[in-house]
């Protein structure tokens, strides 16, 4: 392969133009040739933004361009499965947003796919690519704190789910959209894998959804041992309407760490009605900006240098195994062994 990697994205909606304008505009060795949504409209959008080559509606033509060397799925989680196929049958390299697909049994499809004709499959969990994040990695990882005991993330998403969110079984609720974060997170920082996980949660903004989708759930708190015996806690909700929100916190046995806050920006007004006040985050999109810039461009690197990704379709799979076991548990109201 030459030194610039031809790049189609799979789906122009707000995350999916996040990517978008990253591999046309700052992204080394990259080039944004292509865009591809079944939304004509979306797809007009998506062009006056970037102004690509080639715009499909049916993702299967874009396997039969040959510049095209990668793709970015960015696509409601139902639909990744059947495009990382096709992309890698057509030896096309994958980068796809979490969570990597619906079951473990799409996971190792896709994964398998990948082995067979030698593409990449990289799975974009950012956080491992967020500099804090990074940072707070490394920390535990020189002794500092001592031993890992326990670590707790959450994860608060403001907006309305869309209409799709709300059967779960397209969607896996916010267990696989908002929390497949926080349990890739955990298990980064833990350095191991779940044993056992309980979850518990309800349907607590909107009721009206209650009658059609009696499953759906808004809100969810999930207590996870590891098997090396370390603790996780995860709180994750959407419409929470105030911002955007993620924190986590490391507990060691010889300290702690804490990763990130709710505030936009690292100041506070105090006014002289004796009130102190800090404008709050207002969307993932921009707390983590740059964490998307890094992992875009990790993609184009592991590809152009023949290393594995730093997010693997393995890392996904796990994840996924966890989503699962996670709404088995809310569902049935019992604790779930996580099967190695």
């Amino acid at each position: 392969m030459s030194k610039l990697v031809n790049i189609c994205l799979i789906g122009t909606g707000r995350a999916g133009m996040i990517h978008g304008k990253n591999f046309a505009r700052r992204i080394e060795n990259a080039k944004l040739i292509a865009l591809c949504d079944p939304s004509k409209e979306s797809l007009e959008l998506a062009q006056k933004e970037v102004d690509c080559q080639y715009l499909y509606e049916d993702y299967r033509e874009v396997m039969e361009t040959p510049e095209i060397d990668a793709v970015v799925i960015v696509t409601p989680t139902v639909h990744h499965k059947e495009i990382a196929l096709a992309a890698a049958a057509a030896k096309k390299h994958i980068l796809c947003e979490k969570p990597l697909a619906m079951d473990e049994a799409e996971c190792l499809e896709m994964i398998q796919a990948a082995e067979e004709n030698q593409v990449k499959l990289q799975v974009g969990f950012m956080r491992r690519f967020d500099a804090s994040f990074q940072e707070a990695k490394r920390v535990v990882d020189s002794g500092a704190i001592g031993e890992v005991v326990l670590v707790k993330s959450l994860t608060h998403g403001p907006s309305e789910p869309k209409p799709w969110m709300f059967d779960i079984h397209k969607s896996n609720g916010p267990i696989g959209e908002v929390n497949s974060h926080d349990l890739d997170t955990l298990r980064w920082l833990t350095g191991s894998e779940v044993k056992s996980i309980y979850a518990n949660g309800g349907n607590y903004r909107s009721p009206e959804v209650s009658d059609q989708f009696p499953d759906y759930y808004d809100t969810v708190a999930m207590n996870l041992r590891f098997e090396d015996g370390k603790l996780g806690l995860i709180d994750g909700a959407q419409y929470v309407q105030y911002g955007y929100d993620a924190r986590t916190e490391i507990l060691g046995t010889k300290g702690s760490i804490l990763v990130g806050d709710q505030g936009k920006h690292n100041i506070v007004v105090a006014t002289s009605d004796q009130k102190l006040t800090q404008p709050t985050m207002h969307s993932w999109m921009y707390l983590f900006r740059e964490a998307y810039v890094a992992e875009d461009q990790a993609f184009i690197d592991c590809i152009l240098n023949d290393t594995t990704p730093k997010c693997t379709g393995h890392d996904g799979l796990m994840s996924v195994r966890l989503v699962n076991a996670g709404l088995t548990s809310l569902l049935e109201n019992r604790i779930v062994e996580v099967e190695g």
